[in-house]
């Protein structure tokens, strides 16, 4: 990874509102498998930003010279039986930044976050075949399972999706 990648945590969308914006779009536009389908509008993606911030979602950038080049979100479960663990989310890197560590170095940054959250397990899904998939292996995630025609496509075909965790301890 470079050393001009700097991680930090957002906690208020504020004046990143335009480059996370940019962020979304561009990695929907490219296919990304993350709840969204292009084309996406400016408006679409300045809503989705606005409702990401709340108590139980910590949001990490990764910036490089200064510009947002990622972003990944952590999500603590808020159920009685469930405070143990938390869910890895939309894990973001531009198409101009990949191969540089930087979804590496998102990926760190939630894992000790949760740890210092009392998270032991983390939990995270991912559409078969993307190179995501090769990212989370590299981390120590398990492959629990794939469910079958769980993510659509912008051509409208329907993808595998999957799940993967990881127990914190040991």
């Amino acid at each position: 990874m470079s050393s001009d990648v700097k991680v930090e945590q957002l906690t208020s969308i504020g004046h990143h509102l335009n480059e996370l914006s940019d962020l979304l779009m561009q990695v929907v536009e490219d296919g990304a498998s993350i709840g969204f389908l292009p084309p996406m509008k400016r408006s679409e993606a300045i809503d989705y930003w606005k409702s990401v911030i709340n108590p139980d979602v910590i949001l990490f950038v990764a910036k490089l010279h200064g510009k947002i080049a990622g972003s990944v979100q952590l999500h603590l479960c808020t159920k009685r039986n469930g405070g143990h663990r938390a869910e890895i989310a939309k894990l973001m890197t531009h198409t101009g930044h990949r191969r540089k560590g930087i979804g590496r170095s998102l990926m760190h940054q939630a894992e000790e976050r949760a740890k210092q959250e009392g998270r032991r397990l983390l939990v995270l899904d991912t559409r078969e075949g993307d190179p995501s998939n090769f990212l989370y292996n590299s981390l120590g995630y398990i492959q629990a399972g794939s469910i079958p025609d769980f993510a659509k496509s912008a051509n409208g075909e329907f993808h595998p999706t999957i799940f993967y965790y990881k127990n914190m301890i040991g």
